[in-house]
């Protein structure tokens, strides 16, 4: 675990009295190679100061001893005897504290939902951490396993989903832990679920399409409505505007006649 104080023993014993040297070293794809020669206790190679203080030799036996050991610090170490040439390695691996997992609701929908009734007797949940690696993320029932999910690179975000009926009484909790340590976070129902009235209403993909084609026939419908009652409203006008035409042709010839009767009788 980082922080922690790790010792890799040799086999051998009483270096200086048997007048043998050793030397280890260190790989790591972003550090090179570290060289020490214990007769010395001094560094003989160290790549940008990697270890600095945090190195002690055991001038008797070789054993190497690392202080507060970092993530950078897992690789491949490898101490070699001469003349006799023995050599042993040991691969480490130096794990990152556990963060405690969050128990969120889920706003997105589930594709296992079978239906709007069976969604909305359910809540849609996510258990989430940050910045993880060589991980296993897991939902369990009791002490059933439900789901899990395992990351092996450093990934910003992992996530793992989980419905529960309104009304389950069941123990849940959601789970992160690698090969040396674990962390639970356990699921509060009623907190997440029963005292929020906000339902996310999940379907399934028949009834999303089925209720995407409603939507677009009640759209379609709408606009031909909408359309038929504008062009209604024009024709109707178009009508009253050619039959007024006439009237007014009309009563403008009487008024013509008229005043054409008029003009004779005082000519007469």
């Amino acid at each position: 675990m980082e922080g922690d104080s790790v010792t890799l023993h040799t086999d051998v014993r009483y270096i200086r009295y048997n007048k043998r040297h050793i030397e280890w070293r260190f790989e790591a794809e972003d550090t090179g190679v570290m060289r020490l020669d214990v007769m010395t206790g001094k560094m003989i190679y160290d790549f940008n100061k990697k270890f600095r203080d945090r190195i002690q030799i055991d001038n008797q036996t070789g054993s190497l001893t690392i202080s507060n050991i970092r993530t950078t610090d897992s690789g491949l170490y490898q101490y070699q005897v001469r003349p006799r040439f023995i050599s042993e390695s040991f691969n480490v691996t130096v794990y990152a504290h556990l963060p405690i997992p969050v128990i969120t609701r889920d706003s997105t929908c589930s594709s296992s939902s079978s239906g709007s009734s069976s969604s909305e007797s359910r809540c849609s949940l996510l258990c989430s951490v940050l910045n993880v690696s060589h991980v296993t993320l897991s939902w369990y029932k009791e002490n059933s396993l439900l789901s899990s999910i395992s990351v092996s690179d450093v990934i910003s975000s992992v996530s793992l989903h989980l419905e529960v009926e309104y009304q389950d009484n069941n123990t849940y909790s959601c789970v992160l832990n690698n090969p040396i340590s674990n962390q639970t976070k356990h699921l509060d129902i009623s907190e997440l679920c029963r005292t929020h009235p906000d339902i996310v209403h999940c379907y399934s993909f028949t009834e999303a399409v089925i209720r995407l084609v409603v939507s677009a026939v009640v759209g379609v419908a709408t606009v031909a409505i909408v359309v038929y009652d504008i062009t209604s409203r024009r024709a109707e006008k178009r009508r009253r505007t050619s039959q007024s035409v006439p009237e007014i042709l009309g009563i403008f010839t009487i008024f013509n006649e008229s005043q054409n009767g008029l003009n004779d009788s005082e000519s007469k």
